[in-house]
């Protein structure tokens, strides 16, 4: 179900008519056009009183925004060229820049995951990395489900290992890609590549490929290895966990650990413990909360990963469900 703030951009593109609503689509990204465009299929009806509303907010929001520059990009140029002088301000303008035109690579994300993967086959790993980076990490992570086994470890490596991408090179890889790809919406600049990537693109590949994946990087780095199951699940990513998971792993926590560990938690977190806990349980863990006074952030992180620790054993076992973790794997 579309959230209000995707209905309200749904009705307000729709009261605009299709000549101009298409004129708006040009400038988003290919994820934003399938949910906007499945939020309008659904709206069948729309009460007067809601449009009225949304055309209001809209109005009021547009006369509190102002352009002040048209270009921005020029502008930085222009300022920095003028306040450091040709060669100084052309070693920093492709830095702040980067990223900024990439709409060879950014046509990917309009594409099928299986052409994608047929697009790249031959190519070498650490390109296949450099363009993996920019899609969305379960876009990513379909596109790596089409390599073989060996191609796919070589690339999470890669991508693991990345350390950034040089303008130059982002620039020459982009040419390439705009010689067969339509352009897309200018990317944003982004931090690319790392741990943090390669795991979110973990994240979306399934148990089976994970697992297989994993045992290839802990053969060669296993301290690479275990950043990425770090970055794989935090204890923030327990919300993920189904009830019968959250029951099981409360079964194996004492209740000290499981206090300690919840000062450093979310609400979002520490109301998941506590709806998967009986009411007097609960009750006892949360006067235990209020009741503790300052604790050490090491020791708070220590529990977090000793429950952790007991939850990634959990879903080795096939005892944890994650949302968004390749489900359809499961029957």
């Amino acid at each position: 179900m579309a959230d209000a703030g995707m209905e309200d951009a749904a009705i307000l593109l729709m009261s605009l008519g299709e000549i101009e609503a298409a004129q708006v689509f040009k400038h988003l990204a290919p994820k934003e056009v399938q949910k906007l465009g499945e939020t309008i299929a659904r709206l069948k009806v729309v009460p007067r009183e809601r449009l009225t509303r949304v055309l209001d907010k809209f109005s009021t929001e547009t006369l509190e925004q102002h352009t002040l520059v048209a270009d921005t990009d020029e502008y930085v140029r222009n300022v920095l060229r003028k306040a450091l002088g040709d060669d100084k301000a052309n070693l920093l303008i492709d830095r702040i820049l980067q990223g900024s035109d990439v709409t060879g690579i950014e046509g990917l994300k309009w594409m099928d995951s299986g052409t994608v993967a047929e697009l790249m086959r031959n190519e070498h790993p650490q390109i296949v990395a450099a363009i993996l980076v920019h899609l969305d990490s379960d876009q990513a992570a379909e596109v790596m489900k089409c390599f073989t086994e060996r191609q796919r470890h070589e690339v999470m490596v890669r991508i693991a290992t990345l350390d950034g991408i040089q303008p130059a090179a982002l620039k020459d890889l982009n040419e390439v890609m705009s010689s067969v790809l339509a352009g897309g919406e200018k990317m944003r600049k982004a931090s690319l590549g790392g741990v943090k990537t390669a795991a979110e693109i973990i994240n979306h590949l399934g148990s089976a490929l994970e697992t297989s994946l994993l045992d290839y990087v802990r053969e060669s780095d296993a301290d690479l290895a275990q950043k990425l199951m770090d970055h794989m699940f935090g204890f923030d990513d327990l919300i993920k966990v189904d009830d019968k998971g959250m029951q099981a792993v409360l079964k194996e926590v004492q209740s000290p650990s499981l206090v300690l560990a919840l000062k450093g938690a979310t609400p979002e977190v520490r109301d998941k413990v506590f709806r998967n806990m009986s009411s007097r349980a609960a009750e006892i863990v949360r006067e235990d909360l209020d009741s503790r006074g300052p604790v050490r952030v090491s020791d708070v992180e220590a529990e977090q990963k000793e429950i952790l620790k007991i939850v990634r054993r959990l879903i080795e076992g096939g005892q944890i469900v994650l949302a968004g973790s390749g489900a359809d794997e499961f029957l």
